[in-house]
């Protein structure tokens, strides 16, 4: 179960979809929320600035920003009842991504705002950057939620793979309450062995008492991502569970193919674990 959230609050871009949808996910799970906001010190602006206290005054200037943003947090979280704490932080973004992939490691979920591709900010970094430090689930909301988060009816995107596995695991408080799981497979006869294909993990779930539906899908490459979201507007889906492929960005790696088209043209929250 998830009893120990963790909620990155952005300060550079739209907030509310991150603090709706996890206040009322901590609401509904009666779990304690962490959130966490950083106002951002360029790396630059850092190194070039001479002197100690001309260099703490803005840091401390940019923790004021995130104190600001997580004004609107405490808002709404002492107003759904719940128990939730606060972190304010200021930090150049590689230090920021450190403390944040540290943090959600303690944590039995993190929630993040979909990176919005449109728009430079160190705010779309964070995300992917918990994702690949946390060694745990994170939910991604699209930037265009609104509302109360639910996880009525959930589409398991299933490939046999370890990621996928994970999130299939990490997802499990989720699974046992939906009202309706699909198991999503694309060109599995192509990929998968039949110890993991898609009948296995329909069995296993048999097992938790779980009843699952299986919709297999037949896409070139370039067409998963889409055919996955389509499918899910279809079928009315609240939440995909998927595997997080790629590494670090702010380590000049990159993101997997379909992890990152996913990103970019997120409709529906994904639970993603790396």
């Amino acid at each position: 179960m998830y009893k120990d959230i963790l909620v990155h609050i952005p300060t550079e871009r739209p907030m509310r979809p991150a603090i709706e949808g996890s206040v009322s996910l901590a609401a509904k799970l009666n779990a304690h929320l962490d959130a966490v906001a950083v106002g951002y010190v360029a790396t630059s602006t850092a190194y070039v600035m001479e002197g100690g206290a001309a260099v703490a005054a803005v840091f401390e200037l940019e923790r004021e920003r995130a104190e600001a943003a997580l004004a609107v947090f405490k808002s709404e979280a002492a107003n759904a009842g719940i128990s939730y704490t606060c972190h304010a932080l200021g930090a150049i973004p590689a230090d920021a991504a450190g403390s944040l992939g540290e943090m959600a490691r303690l944590h039995d979920l993190s929630v993040v705002l979909q990176p919005d591709p449109a728009q430079g900010s160190f705010d779309n970094d964070m995300p992917s950057e918990i994702l690949f430090r946390a060694g745990g689930p994170v939910l991604f909301l699209p930037y265009t939620f609104r509302g109360a988060f639910k996880a009525k009816r959930i589409g398991i995107c299933w490939d046999g793979s370890r990621v996928a596995a994970r999130a299939m695991r990490d997802a499990a408080p989720f699974l046992a309450r939906a009202e309706e799981i699909v198991i999503i497979t694309v060109n599995e006869t192509d990929d998968v062995s039949s110890e993991a294909s898609a009948s296995g993990l329909a069995r296993h779930l048999g097992r938790r008492g779980l009843s699952t539906r299986t919709v297999s899908l037949t896409a070139t490459r370039a067409d998963i991502q889409p055919i996955i979201l389509s499918l899910a507007a279809d079928e009315s889906l609240d939440l995909l569970v998927m595997g997080g492929y790629g590494h670090s960005r702010l380590q000049e790696r990159f993101l997997g193919g379909v992890t990152r088209a996913m990103l970019e043209a997120m409709t529906v929250p994904t639970l993603m674990s790396h």
